[in-house]
């Protein structure tokens, strides 16, 4: 079975497609700036030159199009026919209410996700076009969405209710929903490998730190508590995301500035955060490169990054009491040192010791690592996500008629799984990198000699 996974941002789509029986990954791949000057596109096809090249996509429709006639060409495509893609995944950013778990594509729920584009206006438009683009141009193939809010489903009332009038809740669903679902299922099911213990027996604080980011508190393997909230713009500091703040700020301003709602909302979403702080943008190379020249700014949008990571990371250690492991994961979280460095620094007194060392070392972004001293009552890891991973097995799952939101068991919930397509890309990071190595974790019940290799 070739199942493809796409997910289609505002301006971007990016794709996977992987080979079931063989466990690989065929091609991955993205477009972006799309409906902006200068589309790109890049494919990197199994035993395959790379393909980049300026495109004309002035819309998702004619992204996807270009990528089917990327992955068919005989140069740098891995299929001769379209007619071998099987199934599709289409990522979501909203389930609402309605779609509480990965489902089949249906009239109906196509339907009920154009009744959500009001709760996610930028990014369900597009992932709507994606799934009614597929439909057409592969309608033997079999059709999925994943939510990214399906994982949070969990949480309970008082975790998700707003203290606003409850009408507003009954009439228009305003609560909590909370996003990066997919990346928390792996990053959960991760570090319970790590820690040699079964999902449900682990209570977790996961930090996915990207230019979107946002943090889980995660009890006996659930969601239990998240950052995000009606939107992906509340909680900890992002890129461009304005994150917490006094909501009274919204009027004030929109008064003073004489600006629209929706231009309110613009600023909020794309001129905000660490960029409206420092004007670098959402790349924390960017901003630790500024550092280094003595950019007091990008030094103080970093220190309050820090500072935000450190108030949830301890709000979530009280409300878990028991923590296992405390993960970082996405770019920024799998990559950044100094940042990770800083959201620990000071919490050994909640039982989070960082081994600093440990942390420095700890930057390729194929491999998971442990950064806590040896005898930190909190394990520390960095585990690089995998959220078309997790999209793949459940379209797989729900092709076979044998998916569970509830009790799904992954393919890389075993203590011997190595992902394929980061494998050789691992060993070539620590030849080159030795000290990389020294920081590999490695599950305690593995048994495979692929570890004994790398």
């Amino acid at each position: 079975m070739v199942i493809l996974t796409l997910n289609c941002g505002s301006s971007s789509v990016k794709f996977q497609l992987y080979g079931w029986e063989e466990k690989k990954v065929l091609a991955v791949g993205k477009v972006e700036r799309i409906g902006l000057d200068q589309p790109a596109i890049v494919c990197r096809g199994l035993d395959r030159p790379v393909y980049t090249a300026k495109t004309n996509a002035p819309d998702h429709r004619e992204a996807i199009k270009k990528i089917f006639d990327i992955l068919t060409d005989s140069a740098y495509g891995v299929l001769y026919s379209l007619e071998q893609i099987d199934a599709v995944g289409h990522r979501v950013l909203h389930g609402g209410e309605r779609i509480k778990k990965s489902v089949i594509v249906t009239p109906e729920i196509l339907a009920q996700l154009k009744e959500l584009i009001p709760l996610g206006p930028v990014h369900m438009p597009a992932n709507i076009m994606g799934i009614e683009v597929c439909r057409r141009l592969l309608p033997h193939a079999f059709q999925a969405v994943i939510p990214d809010t399906a994982w949070h489903q969990t949480l309970e009332e008082a975790a998700y209710l707003y203290t606003l009038p409850y009408e507003w809740y009954e009439k228009y669903g305003i609560r909590r929903y909370g996003f990066h679902g997919t990346s928390y299922i792996y990053c959960a099911r991760r570090a319970a490998v790590l820690l040699g213990k079964k999902p449900e027996e682990c209570n977790l604080i996961i930090c996915h730190v990207g230019n979107g980011a946002s943090i889980c508190a995660v009890r006996n393997g659930k969601s239990e508590d998240t950052s995000m909230g009606f939107t992906p713009l509340e909680g900890i500091v992002m890129g461009t995301r304005a994150g917490d703040m006094d909501p009274a700020i919204v009027t004030y301003m929109q008064e003073k500035l004489g600006k629209s709602p929706r231009e309110m909302n613009d600023i909020l979403n794309n001129e905000s955060g660490l960029l409206g702080i420092c004007g670098l943008g959402g790349d924390r190379r960017d901003i630790q490169a500024a550092i280094a020249k003595g950019d007091q700014r990008a030094q103080l949008a970093a220190d309050m990054e820090c500072h935000r990571l450190k108030k949830y990371i301890g709000a979530y250690r009280a409300l878990l009491g028991k923590v296992d492991a405390l993960v970082f994961t996405a770019g920024v979280g799998e990559e950044i040192t100094p940042i990770r460095e800083g959201a620990c620094k000071g919490l050994e007194d909640i039982g989070i010791c960082m081994d600093y060392e440990k942390n420095k070392a700890a930057r390729c972004r194929n491999a998971e690592s442990c950064i806590s001293t040896e005898d930190s009552p909190i394990k520390i890891f960095v585990i690089p996500t995998n959220e078309e991973l997790v999209m793949t097995e459940d379209v797989h799952a729900l092709c076979e008629g044998n998916y569970s939101d509830s009790g799904m068991h992954y393919t890389f919930e075993e203590p011997d799984f190595i992902d394929s397509a980061r494998f050789s890309a691992m060993q070539q990071d620590f030849k080159e990198h030795p000290e990389w190595k020294k920081v590999l974790a490695i599950p305690p019940k593995a048994k495979s000699d692929l570890y004994g290799t790398i």
